[in-house]
């Protein structure tokens, strides 16, 4: 069996994309596969066709992903031959059409704007472990709102754990530091298997947006630095959500697997 995959780089996030038809069944072995033989990808989305869109994103786990929704968009423009243009995506876990802006730099770089999906609950909550902390619900992922330096092997332990207890099929620890502007991202991931320190979230960048927004009266503009770059998240009327990063397409594959 053979997998055509093009390898990704959104804000350092690693994004395997494959192009090969899988079953969802299928799709948890594939991406541990892939991401065996790339140490450097931190998550795998599965491409399809639907009418009305320009590429459907299944992510191996069935959650909702931003980066790889730009980066899904960036690919789609690019095989099209379109340097500046929006995509309308189909996307796991969003409940309806994703859009994503992109423009192709002079570098060959692209800087991508992703309309992320509305939140559908801002609350705090107490949680097993950490006690009372904002939580910010997407259709697919949860994001808990944790703040200062991360104790890495504690929150390793827990990430699984509060994905199991939010019954979500993602749950992202964000440690904000916003005194900073800086945010380490923690994602677990129970469908596909895998827990990840990322070095860019594109959901959990606006969910403290989302989460900042809801305090302060009802919009936010930030840029957060992130391990492996810069996220920046626009809110208005508590409703529309735009991130924006930047994605390289870093090369094409064919394996055996």
């Amino acid at each position: 069996m053979k997998a055509d995959y093009v390898l990704l780089d959104p804000t350092g996030n690693m994004t395997i994309l494959v192009k090969t038809p899988f079953p969802p069944s299928e799709r948890p072995r594939i991406a541990a596969e892939l991401m065996a033989r790339e140490p450097a990808a931190e998550q795998v989305g599965f491409l399809s066709h639907e009418e009305g869109f320009d590429l459907a994103l299944g992510m191996a786990g069935g959650e909702f992903c931003g980066n790889a929704s730009m980066c899904a968009g960036v690919l789609a423009a690019a095989e099209r031959g379109i340097v500046r243009g929006d995509m309308t995506l189909r996307v796991s876990g969003a409940a309806g059409p994703v859009k994503v802006r992109v423009l192709r730099c002079e570098d060959g770089s692209w800087q991508g704007r992703v309309s992320m999906p509305e939140p559908f609950s801002i609350r705090e909550a107490e949680l097993p472990g950490i006690g009372r902390r904002p939580l910010v619900f997407f259709d697919g992922i949860a994001h808990i709102i944790m703040e200062g330096r991360p104790d890495r092997a504690a929150a390793e332990a827990l990430a699984p754990k509060l994905a199991r207890f939010l019954q979500a099929d993602a749950a992202g620890m964000m440690f904000l530091d916003p005194e900073n502007e800086t945010l380490t991202p923690l994602v677990s991931v129970p469908g596909a298997g895998t827990l990840c320190w990322e070095n860019s979230c594109a959901s959990g960048t606006a969910a403290v947006g989302a989460y900042l927004a809801s305090k302060n009266g009802g919009s936010a503009d930030l840029s957060l630095r992130q391990p492996g770059g810069s996220l920046a998240v626009s809110v208005r009327n508590g409703r529309t959500i735009l991130l924006s990063g930047s994605v390289r397409i870093l090369r094409k594959e064919t394996v055996s697997l």
